[in-house]
């Protein structure tokens, strides 16, 4: 589950959320979004946050310190919701004593908050 506040922070929106597995593992984060439009309705979307991973029984990322780098390419529809495909890289910058990381490729729907409260 993630939130995406439409506050700019000069040219960046904050963003924050949190990963579970299936391991008992756990993976929060909170930092930044850079939207690139290309057009009315497609949106490249780069962004950066570090994170707290919790392992569970999962893969040993080295550290529970990450950084997770983003990118995304979405299509706006008139709602303002928007679908994409999303990849990131976790990685600990060699933090740790082993730096594995991991890459993510993922289907994404993201849906305005105000959908469900009633507010522009």
């Amino acid at each position: 589950m993630e939130y995406r506040d439409d506050t700019k922070l000069w040219i960046f929106k904050p963003f924050g959320g949190m990963m579970m597995n299936s391991n008992a593992g756990l993976d929060a984060y909170l930092g930044i979004l850079l939207d690139l439009y290309m057009g009315r309705r497609i949106v490249a979307q780069l962004g950066f946050a570090p994170t707290i991973y919790y392992r569970g029984t999962g893969v040993d990322l080295g550290f529970p310190l990450e950084f997770r780098s983003s990118v995304e390419l979405a299509y706006r529809f008139d709602d303002r919701s928007r679908l994409g495909v999303q990849m990131y890289h976790l990685s600990n910058a060699s933090l740790g004593w082993k730096n594995p990381g991991t890459e993510v490729l993922m289907l994404s729907y993201s849906v305005p908050i105000t959908r469900f409260t009633g507010k522009k």
